[in-house]
């Protein structure tokens, strides 16, 4: 297996990670993000030591993950803090 396609491979599960995470969230789902967390820094890691060519290939995918990874930010701070609820007038 080349060292390209490895690398892809992880970015998927990452990705796939990260979709699994908003699922649950989404659920109401208590998460724990320290695996994701480690997955994401292994792929980056991985990401830099390839060949400036090579890594330019992965720019859709890490593309992608980083968007993914956004929307994950944005449900656990919703989560987080909760934006008020509007009061009825009685």
């Amino acid at each position: 297996m080349t060292v390209t396609r490895q690398v892809n491979q992880e970015l998927e599960k990452a990705s796939s990670m990260v979709m699994t995470a908003r699922r649950l969230l989404a659920t109401g789902t208590t998460i724990d993000l320290s695996a994701l967390e480690g997955r994401i820094k292994g792929v980056c890691e991985q990401v830099v030591d390839l060949p400036r060519d090579l890594g330019k290939g992965l720019i859709p995918a890490l593309e992608k993950l980083i968007a993914d990874l956004d929307r994950l930010a944005e449900m656990v701070a919703e989560r987080m803090d909760p934006p008020p609820v509007a009061e009825k007038d009685e």
